[in-house]
């Protein structure tokens, strides 16, 4: 909550502000709120959640400025990556939790920042490279349905991307 409050903060003196967050589920209703909140204040959202997602974006007035997309395709992912911030003040952490009640109230779980300038660069090139995804990617639509990314980009599988990326064979 703290760091979706200091995006929110910026967003309302007019500064940059920025949120990414990739988790497998996305359902607390306080955090919500808070993204919510941050939304209606100007910050740019995007949330990569692989299953369920309680937040509904791209609502006027509400969550207009939330995208979320979900990615199921050759890996079993599990990693929680979330970045808060732009370019070189941006701030990143990983999370044994997913956005979850029962993850902050019955559960002890880690939450650590990335200081190494190339760990955080590397994360920062996996959130962007999931973004581009337009092969696996389903988007939340406002109704709750996921749809398919417009058509007419060029194709990326993000995962297969990333198999070459690491030496691998797709």
């Amino acid at each position: 909550l703290k760091w979706i409050g200091r995006e929110t903060d910026r967003a309302k003196q007019g500064r940059p502000a920025h949120i990414i967050a990739k988790m497998n589920a996305l359902l607390e209703p306080q955090i919500i709120r808070a993204l919510y909140k941050a939304s209606q204040a100007g910050v740019k959202i995007d949330l990569i959640v692989r299953g369920p997602c309680a937040l509904r974006p791209g609502i006027a007035g509400l969550s207009e400025h939330i995208r979320v997309r979900s990615i199921i395709g050759r890996f079993l992912e599990h990693t929680r990556i979330f970045l808060f911030g732009n370019n070189n003040d941006a701030r990143v952490f990983l999370s044994s939790a997913d956005w979850m009640t029962r993850n902050f109230d019955r559960r002890i779980e880690l939450l650590f920042e990335i200081y190494t300038g190339e760990a955080k660069e590397h994360l920062q090139f996996l959130l962007n490279t999931y973004l581009k995804d337009n092969v696996k990617a389903r988007i939340l639509a406002p109704d709750g349905l996921y749809v398919r990314p417009p058509a007419g980009a060029e194709k990326f599988n993000s995962q297969e991307y990333l198999i070459r990326f690491y030496g691998g064979t797709p």
